[in-house]
């Protein structure tokens, strides 16, 4: 008895086959296997085509079923995650329109600040619980007045992991967790969010019929059963974006845990378990995937652009000579506070932490008669955990109570030194496990189709590699280095 796990990625589609018993992943492949195409037509445009998607997942199925040797009947449902906030916009026959334009695309930001600001920061907070924005339902305004012949003949709007389920099972749906993610949905009404739609002029049919993220949404008709080698029937049981589906695969359900990401950018999301917003739109907030009318449980993003990318750089540019682990026993040979160093990461575009900000990467403090590369080294990775916890503090103000944070054992959390830093300063216990997003969307489809009863039971399987603990005695001194870090922050920002 199998789960079936699809990761719908910008750079990759991914199936994972998960025995539903052991709760093991036995097969999993991804396609393609260097990064897909993004298209950008213009300068800030990203776009890909969504047929490309289901291409690369009709592979990566052929994968792992020919190396399980598993029968289509043995896999008992299916879970998608997605890369978020993406549009794609299909006629009555449900074919594609035109390309998706998807997360990375930033041609709707005004269009999203001129809605924020004529509809008023506080009704769009309050209700939206975030800015507009660059989101899903800009996108669709921005297609609406910019390509009037193809908004015409639109009859629904998707996110991409709608759009695949609509390969699968021939409907077109989707979950308020999705509606959320693309600011379509209102969360002090509890429904779709009318007066957005009222300002952008946009039709209320477009939206998709709304299905819960764990539970029946569709089923895999004859026709995808032929093209994939599964069977008719199967159900699809869970779906939701790549950010809210990681903290899944992590385990993280509750008010106060916490999932992070550090790879070229770094995202830290946490569950809150009340109703609030960042007034100055900093973090953005979205319905968890245990998010009910009966239960509040609302994701808070925070995503930080200048992370992993910083340590990559220093690789290529400032020790090429060596690899990542002794780049970071080079690091660990500074002490606390990089004998007054201070990095700032922000060197991969504007960062909305800072109001959206572009800071670029800066070095201070710097002595040439003191110090080395070791102090570069370390100062980066401080930088980098502290631009987290400057996160962080955001949703502690928003009421969150941060005790443990769930991480993936990929990119910088591979680091003992960052590891140590973030547990430390942010005062949060950190447990490493090894998944990845497919596995965890296999899962959730078990949770959604009755086989776990629930995520404790789901996830009992996941092992902890690592758990970190905060370093009581040496904390004053990573405080001192984080304080002395916002003080160069603070300056940097009001130039």
């Amino acid at each position: 008895m199998y789960l079936l796990g699809y990761d719908i990625g910008s750079s990759s589609v991914k199936a994972s086959l998960v025995d539903a018993q052991t709760g093991m992943c036995v097969a999993s492949s991804f396609y393609p296997k260097e990064e897909a195409e993004i298209m950008a037509p213009e300068v800030g445009w990203a776009e890909q085509h969504p047929e490309m998607w289901w291409e690369y997942l009709k592979k990566a199925t052929a994968d792992v079923l020919m190396t399980s040797k598993a029968s289509g009947q043995e896999i008992k449902a299916i879970g998608i995650s997605y890369q978020m906030h993406g549009l794609v916009c299909v006629d009555k026959d449900k074919q594609v329109l035109r390309p998706s334009i998807i997360w990375c695309d930033s041609r709707a930001v005004g269009i999203g600040e001129q809605a924020f600001n004529e509809l008023g920061s506080e009704q769009c907070l309050s209700h939206l619980l975030n800015s507009p924005g660059n989101f899903t339902a800009s996108k669709l305004a921005w297609v609406k007045r910019n390509e009037p012949q193809v908004y015409e003949k639109i009859d629904k709007v998707m996110l991409p992991g709608d759009y695949i389920a609509m390969k699968l099972s021939g409907e077109v749906r989707t979950t308020v967790s999705g509606l959320s993610e693309g600011m379509f949905w209102d969360f002090k009404e509890n429904q779709v969010a009318q007066f957005l739609l009222d300002y952008y002029g946009i039709d209320r049919h477009l939206i998709a019929d709304i299905v819960p993220t764990f539970g029946e949404q569709g089923f895999v008709t004859k026709e995808a059963a032929l093209e994939l080698g599964l069977h008719a029937g199967t159900p699809i049981t869970y779906r939701a974006g790549d950010q809210p589906n990681n903290a899944l695969s992590l385990n993280v359900f509750n008010p106060g845990e916490i999932a992070s990401t550090a790879g070229t950018s770094g995202v830290v999301y946490g569950v809150n378990g009340q109703v609030q917003y960042d007034k100055l739109s900093r973090v953005n907030t979205f319905a968890h995937v245990n998010h009910t009318d009966n239960q509040t449980r609302l994701g808070i993003l925070l995503c930080v652009n200048g992370t992993g990318i910083l340590n990559s750089w220093l690789h290529h540019h400032v020790t090429p000579a060596i690899d990542y682990p002794d780049m970071d026993s080079l690091a660990s040979s500074v002490p606390i506070g990089s004998d007054g160093v201070v990095v700032m990461p922000f060197g991969n575009g504007a960062e909305r932490v800072l109001q959206n900000k572009e800071l670029g990467c800066s070095i201070h403090g710097l002595n040439f008669n003191q110090h080395h590369e070791g102090h570069i080294l370390r100062a980066s990775q401080e930088g980098i955990v502290f631009s987290f916890c400057y996160g962080m503090e955001i949703m502690k103000q928003m009421g969150m109570d941060i005790q443990h944070i769930h991480a993936g054992r990929a990119n910088m959390f591979k680091s003992a030194l960052f590891r140590d830093t973030l547990a430390t300063v942010s005062g949060a216990c950190i447990d490493v496990y090894k998944t990845d997003g497919s596995e965890g969307a296999a899962k959730g489809a078990g949770i959604g189709v009755g086989i776990y009863h629930d995520h404790n039971e789901a996830f009992a399987s996941l092992v902890c590699h690592a758990h970190i603990e905060p370093q009581i005695s040496l904390r004053d001194e990573y405080l001192s280095a984080y304080q002395r870090w916002k003080n160069v922050l603070e300056n940097e920002i009001n130039k």
